[in-house]
């Protein structure tokens, strides 16, 4: 009996995790996110794309050819960038932040940002991780 309820729990889980993402066709992104691509990552190929729905938020999740991550709410407006650790482009984020990171971590790159409700979550190279307020303000580093 304690088997079959732990195996109704994880197929339970899968179900809910596999609803959460569903792949979808590159053109079903919004404009806005193909732009984005296109404007900031040129050379790199949209190899997954799925519909996402994260705190129960709705967008989109697309993985590039190098495996960066790209997160968009569901209006297109670009939400995350993940690089795996790689450094990510910088002209789409606020330039306080793009400045304090090159006055303060000189030698480090940005690779990955989360834009979330109430901060902007950014990590460097070497396992930095940095707080900024929504408006681009310093708050914490861990």
């Amino acid at each position: 009996m304690k088997a079959t309820k732990i195996l109704t729990a994880a197929l339970l889980f899968l179900a809910v995790t596999v609803s959460a993402q569903k792949k979808i066709e590159i053109s079903e992104l919004p404009a806005p996110a193909l732009a984005f691509l296109k404007e900031h990552f040129p050379k790199q190929s949209i190899e997954v794309a799925k519909k996402d729905r994260e705190d129960g938020e709705k967008g989109y999740e697309v993985i590039l050819s190098d495996k960066t991550e790209v997160e968009f709410w569901a209006d297109g407006k670009w939400r995350e960038v993940d690089g795996d650790d790689k450094p990510i482009p910088t002209a789409y984020i606020d330039k306080s932040i793009v400045d304090y990171v090159a006055k303060n971590y000189p030698n480090s790159k940005i690779t990955h940002i989360d834009y979330g409700h109430k901060d902007v979550d950014v990590d460097l190279d070497g396992k930095i991780d940095l707080e900024f307020s929504k408006e681009g303000k310093f708050l914490k580093a861990d």
